[in-house]
């Protein structure tokens, strides 16, 4: 699967996909605080990586967030960040991340039962790692 995103990712950019989404992301950010662009590109990262593996997602995500920064005048190293952090967080279903399901059938778990735990968790990583990822990773 990763392969084979990666020319599915090479293809969103040369295409101009990267920038079209970017362009929309970056409308949304402009009424935000630099944190709240940081976040929004951690929540846009976290809702790819339930239909992708967290590595597939960080291929089409990564030339998207470049982009992103790129067009609100950020240096892009916090925003790669923060889709690395989205992408490895997938705690909303069961087949975002090899290991939740693993865990589904012998722990007894339904689809639904993941978003109940893992909302409250994404959440705690968005209100953790953005402020965590400004700090060492300034966007001027």
């Amino acid at each position: 699967m990763l392969g084979a995103l990666i020319p599915v990712s090479e293809a969103i950019r040369t295409t101009g996909g990267v920038d079209l989404i970017a362009r929309e992301l970056s409308d949304l950010a402009r009424t935000l605080p630099p944190s709240g662009a940081l976040a929004l590109m951690m929540i846009a990262a976290m809702a790819v990586t339930p239909f992708l593996n967290n590595a597939a997602a960080v291929l089409v995500m990564a030339p998207i967030a470049v982009s992103f920064a790129q067009q609100l005048g950020y240096r892009p190293n916090a925003f790669l960040m923060a889709v690395a952090i989205g992408a490895a967080c997938d705690f909303l279903t069961p087949i975002g991340h090899q290991c939740n399901t693993l865990v589904m059938g012998p722990g007894g778990y339904r689809f639904g039962d993941y978003w109940r735990l893992g909302l409250p968790l994404s959440l705690i990583v968005l209100v953790l790692g953005v402020p965590l990822i400004l700090l060492v990773w300034p966007l001027v």
